[in-house]
């Protein structure tokens, strides 16, 4: 079966914690880590190798986007998805959104598999989409995108400063919901 490599963005603890909802408090890196473990135990159920490059709530290593992009690279990934919670200045910022590098890439497919299954999942979550070049995913130059070997996707799941997006990203119903929809979405590049 293929190896998926799940990167929950960001370090975590005081390391480097990501976003942060000013009045919860609720951290993007923990959310990142809660999501992305449930992706592993969803993928590894129907028999996918996966690898993720942060495994505890605060792992200094991992504030390297290098260290991240050889771990997936010497592991040999197939895929590579990077979790994340967007913010903006704007409380009223929303939505969903996925990137990958630019150019027609085997990520695209990636990432219109996984915003398909999010959005199907999510319907009252508003899509973010560049539909440019005939498909949703917006194209940005990250270096977890470009460094890695493997097609790769960074997926902003919701905005952790809209209050009504944080407490969806607070909840373990949603959590649970959004993990089962990646997973799905990672499957379906295969079929």
């Amino acid at each position: 079966m293929a190896k998926i490599c799940l990167d929950p963005g960001h370090a975590g603890g005081s390391t480097d914690p990501g976003a942060v909802n000013g009045k919860t408090g609720l951290q993007e890196a923990t959310v990142n880590l809660v999501i992305a473990s449930q992706v592993k135990k969803y993928l590894v159920a129907v028999g996918y190798q996966v690898l993720m490059t942060r495994t505890e709530e605060e792992q200094v290593e991992t504030d390297s986007l290098e260290y991240r992009c050889e771990l997936a690279n010497n592991w040999g990934a197939d895929l590579v998805v990077s979790l994340h919670c967007n913010s903006a200045a704007s409380k009223q910022a929303n939505g969903v959104e996925i990137y990958t590098t630019a150019g027609e890439t085997a990520g695209d497919r990636l990432a219109t598999c996984i915003i398909n299954q999010v959005t199907g999942t999510f319907p009252d979550l508003q899509l973010r989409a560049d539909w440019d070049d005939g498909d949703p995913d917006k194209e940005e130059n990250f270096y977890i995108l470009r460094y890695t070997d493997a097609p790769a996707v960074l997926l902003e799941m919701a905005f952790i400063s809209n209050p009504e997006e944080a407490k969806k990203l607070a909840d373990s119903a949603w959590q649970t919901d959004m993990a089962r929809a990646v997973a799905r979405g990672i499957s379906d590049y295969f079929v």
